[in-house]
């Protein structure tokens, strides 16, 4: 409870959990919630390019789909989009931060030269490139955004790892017999799974943005999925006069981008006070 006041006294931190919630919760229930889930996929040419009315609050597209529906169930794909990435990243980041961390010698050296390559590049250039390699589709955008985000894991953990083995509390437990595995797992990771998660968190913020662009540029989601970066695509050819067609797309992008960033950030202060902001 006391750590549920200190973060509820946080403003912009307790403005980002709301925006998250309120996200996961329109992905879950969004085929329940939109006025014409079937636009996901249909067509209606008659009512194509409407401006904002009561029938359709977000206007429609250039295949006369409503906007406001395929905005909710947009919602979902982004979510997945950033948590199998994540997910994807950390599984691959996090076991290597370990065992760099933890040994010395050829393996960690390798393992963090390898990283640091990766890290030398923006994330975007490299998921672009990796992107153009592969067939475009959802899948293959979160393969690259995956391959192009573990290094921020590794590299955090293996911080994380350095400082906790030369603890008292791991000298003891090698006293004691403890094997390598034991200590790597059951204790060093969960004193380290705090900046891993407050990683995650800004993690998801920043592959829905990634993959937008992607999206945007025709390397990630495919038509008729009711994709947010897809559908700022598709609006090109019709601004300025049609400008509901890229407007609420691009403020659902701004604001899950912006809930997870400051849910990372207020997580971040209450992990470590140091970092905390002067209000």
């Amino acid at each position: 409870m006391l750590i549920l006041k200190k973060f509820a006294r946080d403003l912009p931190a307790f403005a980002g959990l709301v925006i998250v919630v309120a996200i996961i919760v329109v992905a879950l229930i969004g085929p329940w919630i939109a006025p014409y889930p079937g636009d996901a996929a249909g067509s209606h040419l008659l009512q194509r390019l409407k401006p904002p009315s009561a029938a359709f609050p977000f206007g429609t597209d250039n295949l006369g789909r409503d906007l406001l529906s395929r905005v909710i169930l947009g919602a979902r794909g982004a979510l997945e989009v950033a948590i199998i990435v994540v997910v994807l990243a950390a599984g691959i980041g996090v076991p290597l931060g370990l065992v760099a961390g933890y040994r010395s010698g050829f393996v960690s050296e390798t393992i963090m030269r390898v990283t640091d390559v990766f890290l030398a590049l923006p994330q975007l250039i490299l998921a672009l490139a990796l992107a153009q390699l592969m067939t475009p589709s959802l899948e293959s955008a979160m393969v690259a955004l995956a391959l192009t985000y573990w290094p921020f894991f590794t590299r955090l953990v293996y911080a994380e790892t350095r400082r906790l083995q030369s603890s008292l509390f791991v000298d003891a437990l090698r006293g004691v017999g403890a094997g390598d595995t034991r200590i790597l797992l059951l204790h060093i990771l969960p004193n380290a799974a705090s900046p891993i998660i407050v990683r995650a968190t800004l993690g998801m913020g920043f592959t829905i943005l990634v993959a937008a662009v992607l999206g945007f540029l025709g390397m990630g989601a495919t038509p008729p999925d009711p994709d947010w970066g897809l559908t700022i695509a598709e609006s090109r050819n019709y601004l300025p006069g049609a400008w509901w067609y890229s407007i609420f797309p691009g403020l659902a992008i701004l604001a899950t981008v912006l809930g997870f960033n400051l849910l990372g950030d207020g997580l971040r202060d209450l992990v470590d006070p140091r970092l905390r902001r002067s209000r």
